[in-house]
Order: structure tokens, then sequence, then C-alpha cells
């Protein structure tokens, strides 16, 4: 547990700095999440931006997914196909 200091500082306890490699001097980004405050070190904001271009790159190839699928042709088959249900169970009893 931290407690905030008078000039609104706070410390991070020791086992978590190590745990998510944050070092003295380093920039962490503050973020609002719901009802909670999520503490981002600076490596993992740089991840953010290539989560960002990754998922650009993936609506990018879903749209084109989606403009091959509207431009191909769905084959239909025909209600004949030659045979009828019924003469599934025919062909038994004719031998």
């Amino acid at each position: 547990m931290s407690r905030v200091t008078s000039k609104l500082q706070v410390t991070i306890p020791k086992a978590i700095a190590r745990r998510y490699g944050i070092e003295p001097g380093q920039e962490i980004e503050w973020l609002p999440a719901g009802d909670a405050i999520r503490v981002v070190p600076e490596a993992q904001a740089e991840r953010k931006s290539d989560r960002q271009r990754r998922l650009a790159l993936f609506d990018q190839a879903t749209e084109r997914q989606r403009q091959r699928e509207a431009t191909r042709t769905i084959k239909r088959f025909s209600a004949d196909r030659g045979w009828r249900r019924e003469d599934l169970y025919d062909r038994d009893s004719t031998r």
C-alpha cells in the first residue's frame, strides 16, 4: 500500500517496480479505467502504439476479405439432385 504525499507524489513498491521493469527517472502514464486508475510504464506505452498499428492492419485485412466475399458468386445447388428422398428408402425394398 502506498500513500500520496502533500505534493501528490506516490511511491511505487519495490517488488512491483522490479516486476514491471520500472526504474528511477522513467516516465509512467496514468490512465483512467472506470473506477480505477491504470499505471502504464513507458515501455508498455510504446507497445500500445504497436498494438494500434496491428489493429489497423487487421481492420484493413478484414475489409479486403469482406470485399472479396461480396464479389464472389455463390454456387447454389439445384433442388433437383437427380434423386429423391423416397428413392433412398425404396432402394432397399427392390433387393
